[in-house]
C-alpha cells in the first residue's frame, strides 16, 4: 500500500487546507520544535481509525479541531484525507476497482467523527481492517516516532509477536479472527437468549393450552347457562302470561264492581235529594215545636225550684215548731216548780205565824226574799212562753202559707204537666205531633240516605283503587310478558333448533302443580329438554330396581309433577323443602339425589 498525498483541514494547528505530496523515496520533514510535525503523524494515525483521543495527546477527540487563537477563530469541524496507490490493485475487493483508493475521516463538534472511502460512508471498523489487511495501521510497528525504538527493543514477547505478524502480513488475519471471536461470543449469547425465549414461549404455550381447555369448559358451561335462561324464561313467560289473563279477570270484576257502586251512587244521591227538598218545612216546625218546648221546659224547671225551696222552707219552720214546743213543755215545767214553792211558802208562812215575833219578822223577810225571786222567776217563765207562744203562732201562720203555696204549686206544676203531656202526646196538638213524627222519620231516612251515600262514596273509592291495582298489574304483566316474549324470540334467533322438531322435548308431557315451576327447573334444568325416543341425541330411558327414601321432613317433586312415566324415578330423588331446610337435611342425601325449594334454591349429596 502506497501512501500518494495526506490532505489536512482544520486538524490541529493546520487550520487552512494544505496537501501533503508523498513522492516516491523518502519524503523527510524538518522544522524545529513546535512546528507542527508530529501533527502530521497523528494525522495518518488518526485517519487510519485510532479511536484513542490519549495517542491524540488532548483530553478528547474533539481536541484535534483547530480550537483557535487570538487572530484566527476557531474551527468547527475537522477533516484529514489519504490518499492510496492502487496501481497493483491490492485493495478490498469493494474498492479494487479504482487506481487511486481516498479514505476520509470528518469529526464535527458534538457529533462526532464520519468515515469515507471512495465517497462512500463506511464503518471505522471498515477502515482499520483494509489498513490491517495491509499490514499497517493506526498502532502498527511501522509508524516509528519519538521513543518507539527504545520501546522496541524493550517489548514484551506479545509485542514482538504483534510486529512479526504485521511484518508477516497477517495481522488482519488476526483482526478478522478476533472480531469473529466476537461474533460467536455474540452468537453463542444470541443462543442461550434463544433457548430462554424456547422455554418462556413453551410455558406459554402450555398456559395457552389451559386457557384454551378452560375457553371450551366455558363455553361449555355458557351454552348450558343459556338454555337454563331459556328455560327460565319460557317459565315466567307463562307465569307472566297467567297472571295477565288473572289480572284482565281482576280489571272486569273491578269494572263490575265500580258500575254496580256507581248506580248505587247515583240512587243515593237522588234519594237524598228528595229528602234535602222536605227538609225546610219539617225543619220549620221542628223549631216551632224546639221553642215551645223549651219554654214549658223552662216553666216545669222553675216550679221545680219553687216547689224545692217551698220544701226547704217547710223543713226549717218544722225544726223551729219543733224547738219552740221544747220551750213550752220546759216553761210549764218551770210554772210547776213556782206553783210548789208558793205553796211551801204558804206553808212555811203559817207554820211561822205561830212563832216568835223577831223570828216572824226574820222569817217573814226570807220569806218575801224567796217570794219576790220567785215572782221574778214566774214573771220571766210566763214572758217566755208568751214569746213562745206568739212565735208558735206565726210559725203556724208561716208554715199554713207555705202549705197553701206548695199546694198552689204543686196544682200548678199538675196543669203544666198536663198541658205537656197533651203538647207531646195528643189532644189538642195532634197536628205537631204527628208534623214531628214526620219530622223524626224523614230525619232517619236522610240519615239513612247519607250513610248509604258514604257507604257507597267507600265502594266506590275502593273499587276505583281496585281498578287502578289491577290496571297497574295488568301494565306490568303486559310490559313483562313483553320483555319475555322479546327475549324468548331473541333466544330463539340466538339458538336454531336444528332439527331438533323431531324429537319433542319431554318438557312437554309434564304436568306441573301451580307453584312448583321453579322448583322443577332448578332441579333438572337443561335436562328437561330432552326427548323421549332413544334415537334422539338425547333422551329419557326407564330403569329397573329401587332407590334410596329422601330424608325424612320432604316431600318427593313426582308428588307435584306428573304426565312423565319416563321422570317419576328421577322425581322421586328430589325432595321440596324450605329453605331454611336444606342447609340441615344436606348431610342426609344419599348419592344422585337433591333438595329444591320452591324459591329456586338446590342442595346436592
Amino acid at each position: 500500500m502506497k501512501f500518494v498525498k495526506l490532505h489536512l483541514s482544520g486538524f490541529k494547528s493546520f487550520v487552512d487546507p494544505i496537501d501533503l505530496d508523498i513522492l516516491p523515496g523518502l519524503t523527510g520533514i524538518v522544522g524545529p520544535n513546535g512546528c507542527g510535525k508530529s501533527n502530521l503523524l497523528e494525522a495518518l494515525r488518526w485517519v487510519m481509525g485510532e479511536t484513542s483521543y490519549k495517542s491524540m495527546r488532548g483530553s478528547g477527540m474533539e481536541d484535534v479541531i483547530f480550537s483557535g487563537t487570538h487572530t484566527r477563530p476557531a474551527r468547527n469541524h475537522a477533516e484529514v484525507l489519504l490518499t492510496l496507490d492502487n496501481a497493483d490493485r491490492t485493495a478490498p475487493a469493494q474498492y479494487n476497482d479504482d487506481e487511486i483508493v481516498e479514505v476520509i475521516r470528518r469529526i464535527t463538534r458534538d457529533e462526532g467523527s464520519l468515515y469515507r472511502i471512495n465517497g462512500h460512508d463506511v464503518r471505522a471498523r471498515d477502515v482499520q481492517l483494509m489498513f490491517a489487511d495491509a499490514s499497517t495501521g493506526a498502532h502498527s510497528p511501522s509508524l516509528v516516532g519519538q521513543g518507539k525504538i527504545g520501546e522496541l527493543i524493550n517489548a514484551k514477547p506479545e509485542a514482538r509477536r504483534k510486529i512479526l505478524e504485521e511484518a508477516a502480513g497477517i495481522s488482519g488475519l488476526h483482526s478478522r479472527r478476533h472480531e469473529a471471536e466476537l461474533r460467536l461470543r455474540g452468537a453463542e449469547g444470541n443462543l442461550a437468549k434463544v433457548d430462554e425465549t424456547l422455554a418462556e414461549l413453551q410455558r406459554q404455550h402450555r398456559q395457552l393450552e389451559r386457557q384454551v381447555r378452560q375457553a371450551a369448559r366455558y363455553r361449555e358451561i355458557a351454552e348450558q347457562l343459556r338454555q337454563i335462561e331459556a328455560l327460565v324464561l319460557y317459565l315466567r313467560w307463562r307465569e307472566a302470561s297467567a297472571r295477565v289473563e288473572e289480572s284482565a279477570a281482576q280489571l272486569g270484576a273491578a269494572q263490575q264492581a265500580v258500575a254496580a257502586t256507581t248506580q248505587t251512587t247515583a240512587a243515593a244521591t237522588t234519594k237524598r235529594a228528595q229528602a234535602h227538598d222536605a227538609l225546610p218545612e219539617l225543619r220549620m216546625a221542628e223549631a216551632e215545636a224546639a221553642a215551645a218546648l223549651r219554654r214549658l221546659t223552662l216553666e216545669h224547671e222553675g216550679l221545680a225550684d219553687a216547689e224545692a225551696q217551698a220544701q226547704d222552707m217547710r223543713n226549717r219552720l218544722d225544726g223551729q215548731l219543733r224547738i219552740i214546743k221544747e220551750d213550752t213543755a220546759r216553761e210549764r215545767d218551770n210554772g210547776a216548780d213556782a206553783d210548789k214553792q208558793i205553796a211551801a211558802l204558804t206553808a212555811e208562812r203559817e207554820t211561822l205565824a205561830d212563832g216568835s215575833d223577831a223570828d216572824e219578822e226574820a222569817a217573814e223577810a226570807a220569806a218575801r226574799q224567796r217570794a219576790e225571786a220567785a215572782q221574778a222567776e214566774l214573771s220571766a217563765a210566763e214572758t217566755a212562753r208568751d214569746a213562745a207562744t206568739q212565735a208558735l203562732a206565726e210559725h203556724e201562720a208561716r208554715r199554713t202559707a207555705l202549705e197553701k203555696s206548695q199546694g198552689d204549686a204543686a196544682a200548678r206544676r199538675t196543669r203544666l204537666q198536663g198541658e205537656f203531656d197533651a203538647l207531646t202526646e195528643g189532644g189538642a196538638h195532634t197536628d205537631a205531633a204527628a208534623r214531628e213524627t214526620e219530622l223524626g222519620k224523614l230525619q232517619g231516612a236522610v240519615a239513612e240516605a247519607e250513610a248509604g251515600l258514604r257507604a257507597a262514596e267507600t265502594r266506590l273509592a275502593d273499587a276505583s283503587r281496585a281498578t287502578d291495582a289491577a290496571g297497574d298489574a295488568a301494565r306490568e304483566s303486559e310490559a313483562e310478558l313483553a320483555h319475555i316474549r322479546g327475549a324468548r324470540d331473541a333466544l330463539a334467533a340466538m339458538f336454531p333448533s336444528d332439527g331438533a322438531g323431531d324429537f319433542p322435548p319431554i318438557i312437554e308431557q309434564v304436568e306441573i302443580a301451580a307453584g312448583y315451576e321453579t322448583a322443577l327447573g332448578a332441579a333438572l334444568g337443561a335436562a328437561l329438554e330432552a326427548a323421549t325416543d332413544d334415537t334422539a341425541p338425547a333422551y329419557w330411558r326407564a330403569l329397573d330396581g329401587a332407590s334410596p327414601a329422601l330424608p325424612a321432613g320432604c316431600a318427593p317433586l313426582s308428588d307435584f309433577v306428573s304426565g312423565a312415566p319416563l321422570l317419576a324415578r328421577r322425581l322421586k330423588q328430589i325432595g321440596v323443602v324450605e329453605a331454611a331446610q336444606g342447609a340441615a337435611l344436606q348431610s342426609s342425601l344419599q348419592p344422585g339425589q337433591c333438595l329444591v325449594s320452591l324459591e329456586g334454591d338446590v342442595w346436592r349429596w
